[in-house]
């Protein structure tokens, strides 16, 4: 095989074979292709794609070039759900315990957050004592107990994707709609769930900013997952406001659990509920969702999903009074109010704006080795659509000692208000 033939096969159009697309994700992940090499056909993808049959061959090479994981051996219909990032988001943290309580086995890798998006091991070990490096026997022991576990990805899972994500990073060729779709679910395949919901996320706060990119991402992961005989589905859903009222790792815990005790932001239940239930009906525990909503309401009614999510807090090392002690989580006592000094309709919220906000009070990173107080955060008194008067106040700031008065306006810029109203957009665009 030669690299430079491969390259200038894809630059000029053509569509690589199954042997050229293994040579090079093989010898790129052993050192035998060059950088600029790597990156020279990284951008021809990025110019003239992938079709189908390559994107499914280039994922399993992907998935190859590392370890998988196994589930045959086990009872259980093993579920995930893959959000591909948002403002916010804190499901992950309501959907394993409710699934696992519904009948699911969740066994879940997760990332750490970059940029404006936040990320579910970092809000995780906001939690006093909670351990998300697991070793593999204690994960699939913790699922076989209780049903569900959440720990960080092996450093030997996907060494491709690894590799390559660091090269696309800089190469600007990030947005490749088949290499992110290629990079999720590479992941998701082989960490071995039967089940897969895509929460494709579009909009000001999100990497897909149209609906039809985020459409075509989700229907390119669907094809790669149903090639090697995985259930997968995807839920296009909106990114024009923050996902709940908090943003920031020990906030988004709380946010959480009082999910789960029934107080709740109404789109951020909702969102929980649906894809729950979605998940329920594909792995064939519940025949309509229907049933699975009366199932999926009766368990956070009933309080067994939140006993849940405390066992796992607890299987995990982590401290499981935190489910009532909120004193317990390392949440700022500093706090500065945002307050409105005009009145109308919140119209727009810059929601990756809010994100980077975040980040400046501390609580994401820009760089991977970046340090988060997991302490510090936004929780939004008013969301999209609401009548504001003046003199209302919009959030409030969970800060530390680094914090500048500057990003007080910062934030009020976030949220711009005006005298008209708009019509409201849905939660959930579309599920396919």
């Amino acid at each position: 095989m030669n690299i430079i033939e491969i390259i200038e096969k894809k630059r000029d159009g053509f569509v690589l074979s199954k042997e050229e697309i293994e040579y090079f994700i093989e010898a790129y992940c052993d050192g035998s292709i060059a950088e600029y090499q790597a990156s020279a056909l990284l951008m021809a993808i990025y110019f003239n794609s992938l079709n189908k049959e390559e994107l499914a061959v280039f994922t399993q090479a992907m998935i190859a070039s590392g370890r998988t994981y196994n589930f045959s051996g086990y009872d259980g219909v093993f579920v995930d759900k893959h959000s591909t990032g948002g403002v916010g988001d804190k499901t992950t943290l309501v959907l394993a315990p409710i699934l696992a309580v519904c009948g699911c086995k969740v066994a879940k890798m997760s990332g750490r957050g970059l940029s404006f998006t936040g990320g579910t091991l970092d809000k995780l070990e906001s939690i006093p004592g909670l351990k998300v490096e697991v070793s593999e026997a204690d994960f699939m022991k913790q699922v076989e107990e209780i049903g569900c576990a959440v720990i960080g990805q092996t450093n030997d899972m996907v060494y491709a994707d690894k590799k390559l994500y660091a090269l696309r990073d800089v190469t600007g060729t990030v947005s490749s709609i088949p290499l992110i779709a290629s990079s999720v679910m590479s992941k998701k395949i082989a960490a071995g769930s039967e089940v897969i919901l895509l929460d494709v996320k579009c909009g000001d706060g999100a990497f897909m900013n149209n609906k039809e990119d985020a459409i075509e991402l989700a229907q390119r992961m669907i094809e790669i997952g149903e090639s090697v005989g995985r259930k997968v589905a995807a839920e296009i859903t909106s990114m024009n406001d923050v996902l709940g009222t908090s943003v920031g790792n020990s906030l988004e815990v709380l946010e959480a659990i009082e999910t789960l005790k029934g107080n709740y932001d109404e789109d951020f239940y909702e969102l929980c509920v649906h894809s729950s239930c979605t998940i329920l009906t594909m792995a064939g525990i519940c025949k309509d969702e229907a049933e699975a909503r009366e199932k999926v309401v009766a368990c956070i009614k009933d309080g067994s999903a939140l006993a849940k999510l405390k066992e796992m807090i607890e299987h995990q090392h982590g401290n499981g009074e935190v489910i009532n002690n909120y004193d317990l989580l390392s949440i700022s006592n500093k706090t500065v109010d945002v307050i409105a000094d005009v009145e109308g309709y919140l119209n727009t919220v810059h929601v990756k704006e809010i994100g980077l906000l975040s980040c400046a009070l501390g609580a994401g990173r820009m760089q991977i080795e970046d340090k988060i107080d997991h302490g510090v955060g936004i929780v939004l008194h008013k969301k999209r659509y609401d009548y504001i008067k003046k003199g209302d106040v919009l959030c409030t700031l969970y800060v530390n000692d680094s914090f500048k008065d500057s990003l007080i306006e910062d934030m009020r810029s976030c949220l711009v208000i005006e005298d008209h109203e708009i019509e409201k957009e849905p939660l959930i665009y579309k599920v396919l």
